[in-house]
């Protein structure tokens, strides 16, 4: 079934995850979607020093948004944020250091933020990983695991309180395709079990595991939109370092990081998603589906309650001590 599954999304990731799937899909773009004016407005985006969440955080300063750049590198974090300001003339980019594979300093973040008293009304969690090695963070927690899900799961809950103040609060979480030859495994959500471990196989199960996470949370924070998206394959430098085979083979047809980001910025910033149901996932401006044809990935209600429940119990462990400051 993974040779099926594989085969199956590849032949359809040539056709629409490449430069050219994005040139056919955006014959049905409406220009004026992102013709908007966001002055008003506060936009936070994590690994937001390069690729698809620089190229956002350009478009969403451009647009004359606040935006709150989150990044593990301060160096590189202050790189962008010089880059953006010169080249926008916008002076409402914050910067702030933050990995976000650490749950202690998360949770320290969010309590601050929220403390300040600064607003906020979308939340792009687009920061993540492909670590092709099990390795494990200070906290004993598989690395890819503890950035792409466990840590976006805590930054969007932390920050529920600071969103529910916008008039029309917006999270996003930046997926991947990939996630459509995975079925969700909830036995061993750190790869522990896994034989001989495949740092693609993890991705792709994590990215699965964003698209539950994004549909339990439409149901939990109803007055949130949700949405979840796939940037089809983009040339980001994360492609370029945790997939260099992969980016040999296919950077002639690699999409550009700005065409990688349109429906991040879309979502962020268009009045239409408001009007589709919370909870979805996106492709090139329009809900796609979450599974592939005969690929038998779905999963039950009880299996998307035990990866939130097991989220919950993890999330516990590091919350009181991170509201804290402790570290």
């Amino acid at each position: 079934m993974s040779i099926f599954r594989s085969t199956v999304w590849f032949v359809k990731g040539l056709k629409e995850y490449t430069r050219s799937g994005y040139a056919s899909a955006s014959k049905d773009f409406n220009p004026g979607d992102l013709d908007v004016l966001i002055n008003d407005r506060s936009y936070m985006i994590t690994g937001a020093n390069s690729g698809l969440g620089k190229a956002t955080a350009l478009s969403l300063a451009q647009k004359g948004g606040t935006v709150h750049l989150v990044c593990r590198s301060k160096e590189r974090g202050e790189e962008a944020k010089t880059e953006i300001v010169e080249t926008t003339g916008n002076q409402n980019i914050h910067l702030h250091q933050l990995d976000t594979s650490k749950p202690r300093d998360i949770y320290h973040f969010a309590k601050t933020f929220e403390e300040s008293g600064q607003s906020l009304d979308v939340l792009i969690n687009n920061a993540g990983c492909m670590v092709n090695t099990r390795e494990l963070t200070e906290d004993g927690l598989e690395k890819n695991f503890a950035t792409n899900t466990l840590g976006t799961h805590i930054l969007t809950t932390a920050l529920i309180p600071v969103l529910s103040k916008s008039s029309k609060p917006r999270v996003i979480i930046v997926s991947s395709g990939g996630m459509l030859t995975q079925s969700l495994n909830i036995t061993d959500l750190q790869f522990e079990k896994m034989k001989k471990f495949d740092g693609t196989v993890a991705y792709a199960q994590n990215k699965r595991q964003q698209i539950i996470m994004t549909e339990q949370y439409a149901q939990k924070y109803p007055s949130i939109h949700f949405s979840v998206m796939h940037p089809g394959w983009s040339d980001t430098p994360a492609v370029q370092s945790s997939m260099p085979q992969f980016y040999e083979k296919m950077k002639s047809r690699l999409r550009t990081v700005e065409e990688g980001a349109d429906t991040i910025i879309w979502l962020a910033v268009a009045e239409n998603p408001l009007k589709l149901k919370s909870g979805c996932f996106f492709q090139d401006r329009k809900v796609v589906s979450t599974h592939l044809p005969l690929a038998w990935t779905k999963s039950t209600p009880e299996q998307d309650q035990s990866l939130m429940t097991q989220l919950e119990d993890l999330s516990r462990r590091f919350q009181t001590e991170g509201a804290f400051g402790k570290s």
